[in-house]
């Protein structure tokens, strides 16, 4: 009678946010129309590695990114501090911090920072084309907050209020969104996972500022006078996760984990992904994964392209390790350190680096 309760409850989830999944369905037709573009990078270390592919499996923390239900299995308490090189050689980095405390004997509450800087830019104008008017240095931030909940001891829901400012000298714009996202866990050992999650569900933004503005003089009129320009609306690139996981239990030591997700974006092409991780015990985790999109499999050779459809600075590939050292068995507490790297092509790759402690 339980199981019965808990697919009931499951399936009326899922019907539910149906309607959302149709209206945020891929359109490869509207992509570059959408902002906040940031909101699609994954800052942590340790999920990166997947490539995507683990929407229904991620655990802790690092699933405010991908399904934020994952946060409900946070024992106590989760500190995380992440560094990423995007696409190395562009001089852009995203440091990321996040917290979650496990609350009453259910709930789970979440809290993150993310930053994206992008370094001294110099500053040119219509009369000093070159620079020489001094520099500045854009920033983006997202904060996010988040609740998570064990409703039974197969089915996990969360919500994310997410923060979005985007800065430079003369110009901010600042935006809100939220996320939404349900974890289903069956099988004799608990093998067995399924995963839906809604993200960057918002009103749209605008960017306001001195930057819009000028000094210009208005017909029939002597004086000048402070015109401010209007800018566009843009809307938030909303997407859906549809996932999958199987745990192969080698032995009591060894567990290998295959992943897949279907990612539609309401501003981009679709996405596939496939991942595989391999642990041992909680003391170390291999991974791998593969996302696919359609042109993705771009090929050039010198003065020639087989396939110019790629819209994407990923070509697909990405990997990464954990080591997790336990500091008091007792407790539960340990140290952690991720990295992942995702292949791009330009640029040297994506890295990310991540230190975790468990408390």
């Amino acid at each position: 009678m339980k199981r019965i309760y808990k697919i009931s409850a499951l399936v009326i989830l899922i019907i539910i946010l149906f309607p959302v999944i149709r209206l945020t369905a891929g359109n490869e037709d509207r992509s570059g129309q959408a902002g906040a573009s940031e909101l699609l990078i994954n800052p942590w270390a340790r999920s990166s590695g997947w490539g995507g592919a683990n929407s229904a499996t991620v655990r802790g923390l690092e699933s405010m990114y991908m399904n934020i239900a994952g946060t409900a299995f946070t024992k106590k308490t989760e500190l995380i501090f992440a560094r990423t090189s995007w696409l190395k050689g562009s001089g852009v980095n995203i440091n990321n911090f996040g917290f979650s405390q496990k609350v009453g004997e259910t709930g789970v509450f979440s809290f993150s920072v993310t930053s994206m800087t992008f370094g001294e830019i110099q500053r040119t104008t219509v009369d000093l084309p070159e620079g020489g008017a001094g520099s500045f240095s854009p920033n983006l931030m997202n904060i996010g907050i988040s609740y998570a909940k064990a409703f039974s001891n197969s089915i996990y829901g969360g919500l994310t209020f997410k923060i979005i400012s985007e800065s430079i000298s003369d110009a901010t714009a600042q935006g809100v969104a939220l996320d939404a996202g349900i974890q289903y866990v069956t099988g004799e050992k608990e093998n067995i996972k399924f995963g839906i999650a809604l993200k960057n569900v918002g009103p749209r933004m605008k960017f306001k500022g001195d930057g819009l503005s000028f000094r210009g003089f208005i017909p029939g009129n002597v004086n000048q006078f402070t015109v401010e320009q209007r800018s566009a609306e843009f809307e938030l690139p909303s997407l859906i996760n549809i996932g999958a996981a199987y745990d192969f239990h080698i032995n009591n030591n060894n567990r290998l984990t295959a992943a897949g997700n279907f990612t539609s974006n309401s501003f981009t092409k679709d996405q596939y992904i496939l991942g595989l991780e391999y642990g041992l015990k909680t003391y170390l985790m291999l991974r791998m994964g593969y996302c696919y999109e359609k042109g993705i499999d771009y090929k050039s050779t010198k003065g020639t392209t087989e396939n110019s459809e790629r819209t994407s600075v990923y070509t697909g590939p990405s990997a990464g390790f954990t080591v997790e050292i336990p500091l008091n068995k007792e407790k539960g507490s340990s140290f952690g350190l991720d990295y992942s790297y995702r292949a791009s092509n330009p640029f040297q790759g994506t890295h990310s680096i991540g230190v975790r402690i468990n408390l």
